[in-house]
C-alpha cells in the first residue's frame, strides 16, 4: 500500500529497510541469517522489491542472499564483484541492475547513484576461504517525495563528500560510527558537515566489542551544529522521513 512519505526502518547493525511513497521496499545490506542484532521477527521479510549491497563482508551480505532474492523476486544492485559472486551462486543476470561508481539509474521510481566508499572487503566463500576482493560502495537514493538518503556503507570520511552535497543535496545520511573498521564519531561529524545534512542516522556501532563509537560522542562532536539531529534508532524502529524538517 502506498505511503504518504518515505519510511526508513533500522533493522540492526548495518541493515536498513526503506519503503518508498509508492510502497516499494528496498533493503540495504541485509544480513538476517542467525543475526543477533536484528529482531528475529524481521529475518524473513515478506516483501522486498530491491536489494542494495555495499560490499561483501558477512555483516552486510547475508550468506543466503541468493535464496532471499529467489523467494522475493527482488531486483538487486550490488558492488560489482559482489554481483559477480551472486552470478556464480545462480542468481539470474536478469535480476540485477548492473552499475558502477559514479553512475545513476532509475529503478522502481527511485533514482539511485552508486558512490565512492573507502573500505576494503572480500566475500567469505563456502569453502572457508576469502575471495572476490573489492572496495565498498555507497548509495544515494532520491525518492518521489523529495527525500534524498545517502547510505554511506562502511567507509572512512573523504573530502569528496562535499561533492555529494553539491550534486545530490542529501537530506538524511546513514553513517557508520563504530571506529576501528570505519569512521568513528569524530570523522562521522566531519562527514555530516561535508554532506551538509540536517539528519544523521548512525549505524555499525555497539554490536561488536571493537565498535566503541557512540551516538552521544557523535552528538558532542556536532555540538556547534545546533540544526543537525542525530537519530539513534533501535533495531526495528521506523523514521518517517516526511516528518523531518
Amino acid at each position: 500500500m502506498p505511503n504518504a512519505s518515505t519510511q526508513l526502518q533500522f533493522l540492526g547493525h548495518a541493515a536498513f529497510r526503506l519503503t518508498s511513497p509508492e510502497g516499494r521496499v528496498i533493503l540495504i545490506d541485509p544480513w538476517f541469517t542467525n543475526n543477533p542484532f536484528v529482531p528475529e521477527h524481521l529475518w524473513q521479510p515478506e516483501q522486498a522489491d530491491l536489494v542494495l549491497v555495499t560490499h561483501g563482508h558477512d555483516d552486510h551480505f547475508d550468506a543466503n542472499l541468493a535464496e532471499l532474492l529467489a523467494r522475493t523476486g527482488a531486483r538487486c544492485i550490488a558492488q560489482p564483484q559482489v554481483r559477480f559472486y551472486l552470478y556464480s551462486q545462480g542468481v539470474p543476470t536478469a535480476q540485477f541492475e548492473p552499475m558502477n561508481k559514479g553512475g545513476s539509474i532509475e529503478v522502481l521510481g527511485v533514482r539511485i547513484t552508486m558512490t565512492l566508499a573507502f573500505h576494503s572487503a572480500h566475500i567469505d566463500l563456502p569453502d572457508g576461504t576469502a575471495g572476490f576482493p573489492h572496495e565498498g560502495v555507497g548509495f544515494i537514493l532520491r525518492f518521489s517525495d523529495g527525500a534524498v538518503v545517502y547510505a554511506a556503507g562502511d567507509t572512512a570520511v573523504f573530502g569528496d563528500m562535499r561533492l555529494l552535497a553539491e550534486l545530490y543535496q542529501p537530506t538524511v545520511a546513514l553513517l557508520p560510527i563504530g571506529d576501528q573498521y570505519t569512521m568513528g564519531p569524530l570523522e562521522a561529524a566531519c562527514a555530516a558537515r561535508l554532506l551538509q545534512v540536517r539528519h544523521v542516522v548512525p549505524f555499525h556501532y555497539g554490536t561488536y566489542p571493537a565498535l566503541k563509537g557512540t551516538p552521544e560522542q557523535l552528538q558532542a562532536h556536532l555540538s556547534a551544529e545546533a540544526d543537525v539531529r542525530i537519530h539513534a534508532l533501535q533495531p526495528g524502529a521506523v523514521l518517517d522521513l516526511g516528518q523531518l524538517a
